[in-house]
């Protein structure tokens, strides 16, 4: 992996050797994703820090109140996505605390943003899926079909579908799985139903290797190619939404499961998500819609109105 390129901040040559080994013990602490993610998000605090000529390693708290509103107020982020920019923030000033680099840190006692319980992100409707998933297999294109049921039909994170290879599709006790490598490189098997092995053996077409999703050129599709696909099988479908993104097909299966009667805690496997209150984000932002009083109302005064 590339060394991690801090933005240049005016600094003593010692000082920028401090900062150096602090962001370098802090981002050895993760992996793969996870870490590109962490410098992603540690990157642009310090990018924060260089535009107003201020030493991370000397910031005080209102430094970091400062930057958290200029997430907000400036950038427009969303609570979640200003939160976990926070968080990154927050780890590494400890980190630099337990390796002594800092007597405190000064990301301790900054507030952090409220993140509603209501997901701000819908999945689609079951008639939207299920036109979506037509298209699909009946596109020309053979990864289309495999790059929706992937995402849709597995729950897999866009980077887990576009990681997968045909050498890892294989059997167990019976069952076709796909060896999936998630958050944290934490490796998983997950089953494989008839539709979705049929999609993939499609995308595969005969090859023993290589990956599974292909672009135009022929080599791994990456998130950008698959937005595009995705936007495009959408738009066939006649299904019109705001932003069709890859994460809207795995918050679709998600709510597709609640909405099938599938249990909280059922859905929270298939999905793996560490903490049940993710799962359940989806389900209330589902039926705070599906459910709304207003729907009641409008029925109860049908004749009036």
């Amino acid at each position: 992996m590339a060394e991690f390129r801090v933005p240049s901040v005016r600094l003593e040559p010692s000082g920028e050797l401090v900062l150096r080994a602090a962001v370098a013990a802090y981002l050895g602490r993760y992996r793969g994703l996870t870490r590109q993610h962490s410098e992603s998000d540690l990157h642009v605090f310090l990018r924060w820090c260089t535009d107003h000529e201020l030493d991370p390693l000397t910031a005080v708290r209102v430094d970091i109140e400062r930057y958290v509103r200029w997430l907000q107020d400036v950038r427009h982020y969303q609570p979640s996505t200003v939160s976990r920019r926070l968080s990154i923030v927050v780890g590494f000033y400890r980190v630099c605390v337990i390796d002594r680099i800092l007597p405190h840190s000064p990301a301790d006692y900054v507030r952090r943003p409220t993140v509603p319980a209501e997901s701000p992100t819908l999945g689609l409707g079951h008639l939207q899926f299920e036109a979506l998933i037509t298209t699909a297999r009946l596109s020309n294109n053979p990864n289309d079909f495999a790059l929706v049921a992937l995402l849709g039909l597995l729950g897999l994170r866009i980077f887990e579908a576009c990681g997968s290879n045909i050498t890892d599709l294989g059997e167990e006790h019976g069952h076709r799985v796909l060896r999936v490598r998630g958050k944290g490189g934490k490796v998983v098997l997950i089953p494989l139903p008839p539709a979705v092995a049929r999609a993939i053996e499609r995308a595969a077409d005969d090859r023993t290797d290589g990956p599974i999703l292909r672009n135009s050129l022929g080599g791994r599709m990456d998130r950008h190619a698959a937005s595009r696909r995705l936007r495009h099988l959408a738009f066939a479908a006649g299904v019109r939404m705001p932003r069709m993104h890859p994460h809207m097909l795995r918050h679709t299966f998600v709510t597709t499961m609640l909405d099938a009667g599938v249990s909280l805690r059922d859905v929270q496997i298939a999905a793996r998500h560490a903490d049940p209150r993710t799962t359940m984000r989806y389900d209330r932002a589902r039926n705070n819609l599906d459910r709304h009083p207003n729907y009641i109302l409008a029925a109860f005064m049908a004749s009036g109105t």
